[in-house]
């Protein structure tokens, strides 16, 4: 079923502020889900996960504070609109 873009920017214009939020939130997820079907990440969801220890390198990288990034930063930076851990 096709749909006009125009269709989708009238309903978009009769929510009131907060949905109009969530309905963005939720366009920016359907955009993410669909550039994740055409990388092939449904090939790589299935694979076995990697059950080998982290090094000590690895785990000294992952408990430093040095270049660890919040999504609070990142999404100050990028002028994100959703929520990242």
């Amino acid at each position: 079923m096709a749909i006009r873009k125009e269709e989708l920017y009238r309903l978009i214009d009769r929510l009131d502020q907060q949905d109009q939020k969530a309905a963005f939130d939720f366009l920016e997820f359907l955009v993410q889900r669909s550039k994740k079907k055409s990388k092939g990440w449904e090939r790589i969801d299935m694979d076995v996960p990697d059950d080998e220890p982290l090094s000590e390198e690895e785990l000294e990288q992952l408990n430093s504070k040095e270049g660890y990034v919040s999504g609070e930063d990142v999404k100050r930076e990028f002028g994100l609109q959703v929520d990242l851990p």
